[in-house]
């Protein structure tokens, strides 16, 4: 393309069209690099596109509100192919709404880089600003949706390791830097293709953003553990009991769930007692096994006994508890033949919109399905059951996206991790791999074996390096079996928690905060001098930005907030 066509398409009406329309193929890039897909590269791919349309690598550099308008885009090119499952027996509204409110943050993305992109090190403060953002995701509102992490995308990629060392947080940032490095090095081989001088440096500098996650984590992958690796092992055992139907009416039949999690666990029990299977030390049943209160009703109480009694072992038992006040906890219990139901987790991370609705008078003028929702309560403790010795870290279903949940059993002594959880009410879309996907990732980040157990599939067992150990297919009964090892042992991650996380927020806001000074600064300048200095500003102040740096190949400088073809 000649440059006077280039020039058309990057300017104007036709070059907002032209970014709008990249800008939901980056975010449509990093969703197909999530599970159940392989491309866990395409992540990095698509935040390398995003952070070239935001810093004005094909032009000059968007406003800071057509910044966020861009990122915005991406953020539905992201989150509506990725959240479908939301919406799979409600309707589109819950969906689309979601998606909606939730690419706002990734907008706020957008706006953070336009104003860091002109500093040094930009790579480096971009990836801060995603990783500010992703904090925010998570935490707000309700308690936040971390949905859609850059980390989540990873289970299967070799960014992994970097879970060990700083978590969930630094994985996401690994990605996120990766990608602004790419960025960084597209924008300086133009530039140096275009006959700009000072380009060795600044190419260094976007390599060495490029690939420093990279030699970091492959460096760490002979360091993690193994299924042979822990204090002891033992075997374990996951139950997949299937339901009758699939939706947000799974449960009508919540007597016939019990029994094909009874029944399932009997059948495992005749294939140990004829030698065909081990003999499990503790057996796991998924979220919503017992709908039945089986404190309060005797015979659910006494189908999961002889359940128990015939295996041999304890039963972490998913079950619905209804409490005096008529509100409802979502629990695991220790349940052992010979004496009867022990300790429990209370679910306390609960999903607003479905274990409970906030504002509920309101949102049931937007949807019939409204009163549905549940009158959960949260529970507390420390996220730890023991069961035969053991001592178990549980994060029921929802709980497994938040980095706390596991954080605190970790420390409060687990030896092994357990996520009970109930897909039946998604149906057959990709949620459940995207749940998985989170399981891995816990895995690696503590160094604990981890076993799913999934009413309706996929249930699995995963080893503390993140590998799959054994795995079910979707809506079939199914019994896994594995030695998995215990460990007492906690990771750098494990003993850092939020820390990583902190530092990369307060680090992206110190950088925003100078960004606003410099922009200020800047904006005072009498623009005669300015655009006189253009140039050897641009070489000698930012050596490592990037839409700067492209800006002054060009020979141009940003005086005011952007490309007035923006909107």
């Amino acid at each position: 393309m000649s440059g006077s066509a280039t020039a058309r398409w990057t300017t104007g009406k036709r070059g907002v069209l032209l970014r709008s329309v990249l800008s939901v193929a980056a975010g449509f890039l990093v969703f197909a690099g999530f599970p159940p897909r392989p491309l866990w590269f395409l992540a990095p791919l698509g935040i390398a596109l995003l952070t070239l349309i935001l810093t004005g690598a094909g032009g000059a550099a968007p406003r800071l509100r057509a910044g966020f308008g861009y990122a915005y885009l991406a953020g539905l090119g992201l989150l509506v192919p990725l959240l479908p499952w939301i919406g799979v027996f409600v309707g589109a509204l819950p969906w689309l709404a979601l998606a909606a409110v939730e690419s706002l943050f990734i907008g706020l993305f957008g706006t953070l880089a336009v104003l860091v992109s002109r500093l040094r090190w930009a790579p480096l403060w971009i990836a801060a600003c995603w990783s500010l953002t992703e904090w925010l995701r998570a935490s707000v509102p309700f308690g936040g949706f971390p949905w859609g992490r850059l980390a989540f995308g990873q289970s299967e990629g070799w960014f992994l390791p970097l879970a060990s060392i700083g978590g969930s947080p630094l994985l996401s940032f690994a990605v996120a830097l990766t990608g602004a490095g790419l960025a960084s090095v597209a924008v300086t081989v133009r530039a140096r293709a275009s006959g700009a001088a000072n380009w060795a440096r600044p190419l260094a500098g976007g390599l060495v953003a490029a690939l420093a996650a990279t030699v970091a984590s492959l460096a760490l992958w002979p360091t993690l553990p193994d299924m042979d690796s822990g204090d002891r092992t033992i075997t374990v055992a996951a139950i997949q009991g299937s339901v009758p139907k699939l939706g947000l009416d799974f449960n009508d039949q919540r007597k016939r769930v019990l029994d094909n999690h009874v029944n399932r666990t009997l059948e495992l029990a005749d294939d140990v007692a004829s030698g065909a299977a081990p003999q499990p030390e503790l057996v796991v049943w998924p979220e919503n096994a017992s709908d039945i209160d089986p404190l309060r009703n005797a015979d659910a109480g006494a189908d999961i006994s002889r359940a128990s009694e015939a295996i041999g072992a304890p039963i972490l038992v998913g079950a619905v508890l209804v409490n005096a006040d008529r509100t409802t906890t979502n629990s695991v219990i220790v349940w052992d033949g010979n004496s009867g139901p022990q300790e429990r987790h209370d679910k306390k991370i609960i999903q607003p919109f479905g274990e409970y609705l906030p504002y509920r008078g309101f949102f049931r003028h937007f949807s019939s399905y409204a009163d549905r929702a549940g009158n959960f309560v949260p529970g507390d403790g420390d996220g730890v059951v023991h069961a035969n010795g053991i001592a178990v870290g549980v994060a029921t279903c929802y709980e497994v996206a938040f980095d706390r949940a596991f954080e605190q059993s970790v420390r409060s002594g687990a030896e092994l991790l357990a996520v009970p959880t109930n897909n039946a009410t998604f149906g057959d879309t990709e949620m459940t791999y995207q749940q998985l996907a989170m399981s891995k990732v816990r895995a690696v980040e503590h160094g604990r074996a981890v076993v799913v157990a999934a009413t309706s599939g996929v249930s699995a067992i995963i080893g503390p390096d993140g590998s799959t150990v054994q795995q079910t297919p979707l809506f079939v009964p199914a019994a896994l079996v594995s030695q998995v090892p215990l460990s007492t042992g906690t990771t750098l991650a494990s003993r850092l928690g939020p820390i990583p996380e902190v530092l990369l927020c307060l680090a992206a806001v110190a950088a925003v905060a100078f960004a606003v000074v410099q922009r200020r600064r800047t904006d005072r300048t009498p623009i005669s001098s300015s655009t006189e200095k253009a140039p050897a500003v641009a070489g000698r102040e930012d050596p490592h930005g990037i839409g700067d740096r492209f800006r002054a190949e060009r020979g141009t400088e940003r005086t005011d907030s952007g490309d007035h073809s923006d909107v």
